[in-house]
């Protein structure tokens, strides 16, 4: 069957959103998106509409895209993102072919557009049910470069939750912190595997800016104008409307080194999951990397969140398009 492929525009959200609510049906990631959700997505500082997605089109049927995002910085290696969903009745090699020359070619000249002096990476993240794309990126050349793993802790059992420290206090967040809290986040996960340092338009755009940010949900640990640790937290309508539960995503966790080993993180996020069940919400949810070089599973696993589901990370360096 000959497909029709062109760049992606806003107009073309409602196609999109009906694309993933179909692949959900047979991946069961958990994930569910929204008109709202995707046009949010779609209009991030770091994604060139025109140039860097692209979607497979049957007669005026979306059955399969692809994007590619930019990164704030390549320090030293500029580690593309890549995504994409292709409907399940179009899932062979002709299309998967496709798609892997179009990621390998697209992202070569968003790279020279931005970061031509650096080596690249293309970083591909999936459901641990997505076998078809990592089965086409395997056959790409993509290698499993990580294993995430996604948490939750249900509210109503919520087991007794660590405290904060002695002479630490949770502090909620407040946009005036807002500056200081990105700082704190390039300087706490500076050292983490696949990351890189946000600018202050994607970060506000991705987390303080987003319709989702809960900002009553989420609280800081502060010493006069720095942040020295951090929990902020996400809540998805659209998933709350599909399961019927109330997850709130502690959507980002951090210490900066000097407090690291004092209980601060799990002292901070005890209060947050005390608060979070207080509001009403029916369980908490966060993703983390297996191999965290801060041992942070053992911080979560005190406040009792369990691993639920796997994600993984797919790599290919230096493709030539």
């Amino acid at each position: 069957m000959d497909l029709t492929w062109r760049p992606l525009t806003l107009a073309d959200v409602p196609a999109l959103t009906r694309l993933y609510a179909a692949a959900e049906e047979v991946d069961r990631t958990g994930e569910h998106f929204s008109e709202e959700d995707l046009r949010e997505e779609l209009e991030g500082p770091n994604i060139d509409l025109a140039r860097a997605t692209t979607g497979a089109w049957d007669g005026d049927r979306l059955v399969g895209y692809g994007l590619i995002r930019r990164r704030d910085a390549a320090d030293p290696v500029h580690m593309i993102r890549l995504q994409s969903i292709v409907h399940p009745d179009h899932r062979d090699d002709v299309l998967g072919g496709h798609l892997a020359e179009w990621f390998s070619r697209t992202s070569r000249e968003v790279h020279e557009r931005t970061f031509p002096d650096a080596p690249l990476e293309l970083h591909y993240g999936l459901h641990e049910n997505e076998r078809w794309i990592a089965g086409v990126l395997a056959g790409a050349g993509y290698r499993h470069g990580r294993t995430m793993v996604t948490m939750r802790v249900g509210l109503a059992d919520l087991p007794p939750q660590p405290p904060l420290p002695d002479g630490f206090e949770a502090v909620p967040f407040g946009f005036e912190h807002d500056r200081a809290v990105l700082d704190a986040r390039n300087d706490t996960f500076a050292d983490h595997w696949g990351s890189t340092t946000y600018e202050l338009a994607a970060w506000r755009h991705l987390v303080t800016g987003s319709k989702d940010f809960r900002p009553d949900l989420s609280f800081l640990v502060v010493d006069g104008e720095k942040v020295l640790a951090f929990v902020l937290c996400h809540f998805y309508e659209s998933e709350s409307a599909a399961t019927g539960i109330r997850e709130l995503h502690a959507t980002w966790v951090g210490t900066r080194e000097v407090l690291r080993g004092r209980g601060v993180a799990s002292g901070l996020l005890g209060h947050t999951l005390r608060a979070a069940k207080a509001a009403g919400f029916d369980r908490s949810a966060l993703n983390v990397d297996v191999d965290n070089a801060h041992r942070a599973l053992g911080v979560y696993e005190r406040c009792g969140y369990r691993v639920d589901d796997e994600w993984h990370v797919y790599v290919l360096s230096d493709p030539r398009g």
